[in-house]
């Protein structure tokens, strides 16, 4: 494969992973806004139970503590659901993990490819004016015995 095909390729696996890096980003965003939003209702809750305790001490009737209950249970199930929903955040940051590191991977072999095939043609062309040097010293030599005879 020539150096310009591999260069092609190359530049396109570092798009490749610039994607996975852009995607892998995002996924911990909105990760760390989740994480955010949760504290935040269980922040509410607890100001919500603050409340109402002081209220229940002024005296409350049975139908505002029904209602008032209710709600508080709402906030636990809205809590609960939020909670099972970490696991779907944490596994999406995971895959965009796994896929920006074989992005990566990918990246620098072909860095690492292209690196052999430039040290292999240096080699190349050093053997080759090594050659032209000896055949040129060579030549020298030979003429050099020829004129002494």
């Amino acid at each position: 494969m020539s150096n310009q095909a591999l260069a092609l390729i190359l530049e396109r696996a570092k798009d490749d992973e610039d994607k996975a890096s852009l995607a892998l980003n995002q996924a911990r965003v909105e990760r760390e806004n989740y994480y955010i939003q949760l504290q935040q209702i269980e922040q509410y809750r607890l100001d919500y139970c603050r409340q109402l305790s002081e209220r229940g001490q002024q005296g409350l009737t049975a139908s505002s503590y029904g209602h008032l209950q209710k709600f508080l249970n709402q906030l636990d199930e809205t809590l609960t659901k939020q909670k099972q929903a970490a696991s779907q955040f944490d596994f999406q940051v995971e895959q965009c993990s796994e896929h920006w590191h074989e992005m990566r991977k990918k990246r620098r072999s072909i860095e690492w490819l292209l690196e052999k095939k430039q040290t292999e043609r240096q080699q190349f062309l050093d053997r080759q004016e090594q050659k032209m040097m000896d055949e040129f010293a060579t030549l020298q030599f030979a003429r050099r015995m020829s004129i002494k005879r």
